[in-house]
């Protein structure tokens, strides 16, 4: 699966890393578009800590046809149909800013689940792309299988949120951490057990 990609050698999560994936062109289009409509990231539940998450957040135009054509590019590459997908997402880490531990699945049971989940499912893979190297820090951190990844222009990281029984997999608690120096750019790609919409 996920050809070209480097699977990280752990039986407790599916990780994928694929270097150059986007070239630094495309990233830096992208990387104007997150400037150009960037917000206060949100959360779905910060735990009571208002510093969870401090990055900035920017909801990309899909008729954008840059956008459009990102999105097609990444739906190809996972092979999975771009109606299970969310829009794409971009974000900004600048001094300082981080998102501490987090799983990008919704606790079933918990308040969010029914909020988020009653139409199109759980969230079941997510690919996330560095759209450039800040001068320190920014790596993105599995706690559980002690593994960190450094940002890298154009590089992809894909999981898959679950196990093979279809439950969420608590092993890929993951955080973005502090930036340095300069500012760091990804964009996130959610895909779902049911269509969006």
């Amino acid at each position: 699966m996920l050809e070209g990609a480097q699977k990280v050698p752990s039986p407790k999560l599916d990780l994928y890393i694929c270097r150059r994936f986007l070239a630094p062109e495309a990233c830096a289009e992208i990387v104007a578009r997150i400037d150009a409509r960037r917000r206060p990231s949100e959360i779905a539940d910060d735990l009571g800590y208002a510093a969870y998450r401090t990055s900035e957040t920017c909801d990309l135009d899909g008729n954008d046809p840059v956008v459009a054509a990102l999105n097609a590019q990444i739906c190809a590459y996972m092979d999975i149909d771009a109606a299970f997908g969310e829009p794409l997402q971009g974000q900004r880490y600048g001094v300082g800013q981080e998102f501490k531990q987090h799983t990008d699945y919704f606790e079933p049971g918990g308040p969010d689940y029914a909020r988020y989940c009653a139409v199109p499912g759980q969230r079941t893979w997510t690919a996330m792309i560095y759209l450039n190297e800040p001068a320190a820090g920014g790596a993105t951190r599995f706690k559980v299988i002690d593994k960190i990844v450094q940002p890298e222009t154009g590089k992809l990281l894909a999981w898959n949120n679950r196990r093979a029984d279809g439950t969420p997999n608590p092993a890929t608690l993951h955080a973005a951490l502090k930036v340095r120096s300069g500012a760091k750019y990804v964009i996130t790609k959610w895909f779902r057990e049911r269509p969006w919409g």
